[in-house]
């Protein structure tokens, strides 16, 4: 199989778990920078996530402001980067944090959108919003890693829009990410099935 068939299969073939496809902007800038399959498996598994913890948002906090597009967005393209810095698709880095903001504002994406692929690992740093803390979050639960400090920033962020107790949103937290939690076997195993490289 060709790399441009792996990559379009990773980006939007139906898939065992199912997976929503990547948003076509997203479908669109990753063929067109030849990224790694492996990467646009990563990003899609990471989106799906992201969209049922800001589902989950708006049906059980309708009071939270929180910018559904800025999140979606920010879960597709964190990572983006890794088509520069591909070893770090199987290793440990950081470079590609920086090289995907740059990356991003290179191809039109605007500042706001595009600061996610470089805080998605920076939720402890001033100034991180409830939408980066869910790139990080949905970036985090996808294969089942709980970060409790991350986790915290979370539920004290719903717990301030609120009003409801920090106990309550902890337990409502932690159902939701144990559900999620469920299915990163089969999400791990779907980004394992394509390759690094080509």
């Amino acid at each position: 199989m060709t790399v441009t068939t792996l990559l379009s299969r990773a980006l939007s073939s139906p898939t065992s778990p199912a997976l929503l496809p990547l948003p076509d902007e997203v479908a669109e800038l990753l063929s067109a920078l030849g990224a790694p399959p492996r990467l646009a498996a990563h990003l899609r598994a990471v989106h799906d996530v992201a969209h049922q913890i800001v589902d989950w948002v708006e049906r059980s906090h309708p009071a939270v402001a929180l910018d559904r597009d800025a999140v979606i967005f920010g879960a597709a393209t964190h990572d983006v980067g890794k088509a520069v810095h591909v070893a770090e698709l199987s290793g440990p880095g950081s470079a590609h944090e920086e090289a995907g903001r740059k990356l991003l504002l290179g191809h039109g994406v605007s500042p706001e959108r595009a600061r996610f692929a470089a805080n998605h690992a920076s939720w402890a740093e001033p100034g991180i919003g409830l939408e980066d803390l869910m790139v990080s979050l949905a970036d985090k639960i996808w294969k089942n890693k709980r970060v409790p400090e991350l986790e915290d920033l979370v539920v004290a962020r719903l717990a301030e829009a609120t009003g409801r107790a920090v106990w309550e949103e902890f337990i409502a937290l932690d159902e939701l990410l144990t559900g999620i939690g469920d299915g990163a076997d089969q999400r791990l195993a779907f980004q394992a099935s394509f390759p690094v490289h080509g």
